[in-house]
C-alpha cells in the first residue's frame, strides 16, 4: 500500500531539492560575505532591528546584576565605614594620649632643666626611577640639594623606615633601601628592649638582625623600632617585624630573621626626615681629638727650636778661630790625620814650663814620648 499525499498537496520541488538548494545558497552567501562583504549592510539593518529586542530581553537581567550589585555594594560602604570609625576612635583615644604624654614631657624637661632632645622636619619626595644595578637595592626621588636635602638623612612613609639617603645631587638624591645588603639600622625590641643591629641581604627580601645571643628573649612577631643611638634616625619609627628564630649550639648569636614593615619596594610618595641631635658630642672623640691637636702642636714647637739651634755658616768659622794651639792640634786628630811631630813639640813644652829643668835623659825621651801620644 503507497501512502503518499493526495495529488491535491503536491506543489513545487521535492524536499530533497529544496535541501540542496538552500544549501548551496547558504554556502554561496558564507563564501560572498567572507570575501567581499556582501552582506555587511544586511547585517547592520538586522542588528539596528533587532536592538530594541534585545535590550528588552536583557532587562531583567540588568535588574537582577544591579539589585545585586547594590546589596554588594552597601555591605562593603557598611563594613568600611564601621572599620574607618573604629579607626579614627581609636586614632583619637592615641592622638589625646600622645598630647598628654606630649605635655606631661614638657613639664618634666622643664622641672629637671633639660632641653628638647631633638627637632624633626620633614620634606615630601616622590620616587622617580631605580638604579641600574641589579645587585643595590637603590631608588633616586625628585628632591636635591636646592631643596635641603642632605647627604645621610632618614627617608620613611606612613608605616616606617624605608631607607637612607647616601647620595645628593642638585636636583635629585639617592636612597639607599633598609633591604640593601650594606645597609645597617640600629634598632631595639619593643617587648623587651633589647638593642641590635638589623641588617639587608642580598636578595632583599628579608632582614638579618645581627648580634643577638642565644640566651636573649626574642620571640616570633616581636616589633623593632629604631633605637636613636645613632643620631641618624630618630628613635621609635617602625622597622621590621620579627618572623624567624634559629638558635644552634655551636654558635654565639641566634639567626634572626625579620621582614619589613613598610612595602620597601612598593613605595612611591615618601619622607625625607632632617633630623638634628641636640645632644653633647662623643667625650671620647673629643679626647682623641684633642691629643691629636697636642701632639700636632708640640711637633710645630720642636720644629721651630731645631731650627733656631742651628749655627750660622758665618758665625761656626770666626767662633773657632782665635781657638790658639790647642784647636790647631785637636783639628788633624778630628779629622783623623796623624799629627806631625812639630804640632806634637809645639804642644808637649807646656807640661815642662812651670816644673824644673829637666835632665839630660828626659829632654832625650820627651820628643818619642810626645810622638807616642800624637800617634
Amino acid at each position: 500500500m503507497e501512502y503518499s499525499p493526495p495529488p491535491l498537496f503536491k506543489q513545487g520541488p521535492s524536499a530533497l531539492a529544496r535541501l540542496i538548494f538552500f544549501v548551496v545558497l547558504a554556502l554561496a552567501l558564507l563564501i560572498s560575505d567572507a570575501r567581499f562583504n556582501t552582506l555587511e549592510i544586511v547585517r547592520g539593518v538586522l542588528g539596528a532591528g533587532l536592538y530594541p529586542l534585545q535590550r528588552a530581553a536583557l532587562v531583567p537581567r540588568d535588574i537582577f546584576m544591579g539589585a545585586t550589585d547594590l546589596a554588594i555594594t552597601s555591605a562593603t560602604l557598611r563594613s568600611e565605614n564601621q572599620k574607618l570609625a573604629d579607626k579614627n576612635l581609636g586614632l583619637s583615644i592615641k592622638a589625646g594620649d600622645a598630647e598628654q604624654l606630649n605635655i606631661e614631657n614638657t613639664h618634666l624637661r622643664a622641672l629637671l632643666q633639660l632641653q628638647s632632645r631633638a627637632t624633626t622636619q620633614t620634606t615630601p619626595a616622590e620616587v622617580q626611577y631605580d638604579t641600574r644595578d641589579p645587585f643595590t637595592q637603590k631608588v633616586v626621588i625628585g628632591k636635591g640639594a636646592q631643596q635641603g636635602i642632605q647627604d645621610g638623612a632618614p627617608v620613611v612613609n606612613e608605616d616606617g623606615v624605608i631607607g637612607q639617603v647616601t647620595r645628593v645631587f642638585p636636583l635629585q638624591s639617592e636612597v639607599t633601601l633598609l633591604s640593601d645588603k650594606d645597609q645597617a639600622v640600629p634598632v631595639q625590641i619593643v617587648r623587651t628592649g633589647l638593642r641590635s643591629v638589623i641588617y639587608g641581604t642580598p636578595k632583599g627580601d628579608t632582614l638579618d638582625l645581627r648580634f643577638v645571643p642565644i640566651s636573649a628573649d626574642v620571640q616570633a612577631g616581636d616589633q623593632l623600632v629604631t633605637s636613636g643611638l645613632d643620631g641618624i634616625y630618630p628613635p621609635g619609627l617602625a622597622v621590621a617585624k620579627v618572623v624567624r628564630v634559629d638558635k644552634q649550639a655551636d654558635t654565639a648569636f641566634a639567626r634572626v630573621v625579620c621582614l619589613p614593615v613598610a612595602p620597601v619596594r612598593g613605595a612611591r610618595q615618601l619622607l625625607v626626615l632632617h633630623y638634628n641631635v641636640n645632644v653633647p658630642p662623643n667625650p671620647v672623640e673629643v679626647e682623641a681629638a684633642a691629643a691629636a691637636a697636642a701632639a700636632k702642636e708640640a711637633k710645630g714647637k720642636k720644629g721651630k727650636a731645631s731650627k733656631a739651634a742651628a749655627p750660622a755658616p758665618g758665625s761656626a768659622t770666626s767662633a773657632a778661630a782665635p781657638a790658639g794651639p790647642a784647636s790647631a792640634a785637636a783639628a788633624p786628630a778630628a779629622a783623623g790625620k796623624p799629627a806631625t811631630p812639630a804640632s806634637a813639640t809645639s804642644a808637649a813644652p807646656a807640661k815642662p814650663a812651670s816644673a824644673p829643668t829637666p835632665h839630660k835623659s828626659r829632654k832625650a825621651h820627651l820628643p818619642r814620648a810626645a810622638s807616642g801620644v800624637a800617634q
